[in-house]
């Protein structure tokens, strides 16, 4: 008898599920890219400029945003095809207004989804004109309105955390006569001739995607002039990283996009080590506080705290509130604090709301709490 043998298996149930659905989108980047480049030279910079107007509006968040289709566009990429001219009663558009701003709509999803009824029409061009003016939106908010940063490598580390140690480059000069606040002048391997490149930044500052938003260094030192300074530094990466998401919502295709990976990837892991240490550098401030007013005797009426941490889901700073000392004429005793943080760290060891690198980040502060008073 024959031996018996298993059908094979699709190559697609093998696969891995985010594989597939990153190809998918990777074909239909190309797809778009392939469709935008066959469209005239007008045609190009018009859907540029409506787009960059777009952009602008959505970053903004107005209440609405007009625009409007091309005149004609080429369908297919089919070689000698002429563009089919848009009808004119069709290339007028308006997204949101007073009714979307009631029911609490932005303006990003009014627009994606007018879009969206757009690419649904039965007229083949008005239907392509909006597919390639959503795509040349998303275009616009990942190359245009956002700088480009260094190229950067970061070391993952455990616990499934983002990727956000920044590794040393082999080009990072090491000198015993250079100041921390020097600047460095440098010269890549691949531009060997062309001269020496004054880089206005401090070492630990140039191993991130932007120097120029960085605050902290790899000691937790204040760069800046003050934590005013560094907040709007964090803000300004969560600005980037807004742009980058909006342009998702607006083309998920665009995740094939190689200037989207590495902005998203550089900027990414520079926004949790910065926030990191942001709350770390205002912890250390708030156990000088406790100090400073203990030694005043002026804690001996109750002591709360609202810890500082940041939430790398949320990509934002938050405070973990407790009560360390309740409310009373009670004299402050340093073991007090340690017995507090000693309790919030079984709390957090267990709580679910955290993800294990936010959870594993504010038990960091807690036991820094805890070692500052342990010694009374």
């Amino acid at each position: 008898m024959p031996k018996q043998t298993k059908p094979l298996q699709s190559s697609i149930l093998l696969s891995d599920p985010a594989e597939i659905a990153l190809s998918q989108l990777r074909q239909e980047y190309e797809r778009f890219q392939g469709l935008l480049a066959a469209q005239p030279a007008l045609v190009q910079r018009y859907l540029e400029t409506q787009a960059a107007s777009a952009a602008d509006a959505i970053v903004q968040d107005l209440p609405q945003v007009r625009f409007t289709l091309p005149d004609r566009v080429v369908i297919t990429l089919q070689p000698g095809s002429q563009p089919m001219p848009v009808s004119a009663d069709q290339r007028e558009q308006m997204a949101g207004g007073l009714m979307d701003r009631l029911t609490r709509v932005d303006l990003r999803t009014a627009l994606r989804q007018r879009l969206l009824e757009l690419e649904g029409s039965s007229n083949q061009a008005v239907s392509l004109g909006a597919g390639l003016f959503r795509h040349a939106l998303a275009i616009h908010m990942v190359h245009n309105m956002l700088p480009a940063g260094r190229t950067v490598v970061y070391q993952a580390t455990e616990d499934g955390e983002i990727p956000n140690i920044p590794a040393r480059s082999a080009l990072e000069p090491e000198s015993a006569i250079t100041a921390a606040t020097d600047a460095i002048a440098e010269e890549s391997q691949s531009e060997i001739g062309r001269g020496e490149l004054l880089v206005p930044y401090v070492e630990a500052a140039r191993r991130f995607f932007l120097p120029q938003w960085v605050a902290f260094d790899d000691n937790g030192r204040l760069l800046v002039g003050s934590t005013g300074e560094a907040e709007a530094h964090i803000a300004s990466m969560q600005r980037y990283l807004f742009i980058l998401h909006a342009a998702v919502g607006m083309s998920p295709c665009i995740v094939a996009d190689e200037q989207y990976q590495q902005k998203r990837y550089g900027i990414l892991g520079q926004l949790v080590n910065q926030g990191r240490a942001l709350a770390s550098y205002e912890g250390k401030e708030i156990i000088k506080t406790i100090k400073r007013r203990a030694a005043a005797h002026d804690l001996n009426r109750g002591l709360s705290l609202s810890l500082p941490y940041f939430n790398d889901q949320k990509l934002d700073a938050e405070t973990y509130f407790f009560e360390i000392i309740p409310a009373g004429r009670i004299m402050f005793v340093p073991a007090f604090v340690v017995r507090a943080a000693r309790e919030q760290e079984v709390k957090v060891a267990q709580d679910t709301r955290f993800n294990p690198s936010t959870r594993k980040h504010i038990l960091e502060q807690l036991r820094m709490l805890e070692k500052a008073f342990e010694s009374g």
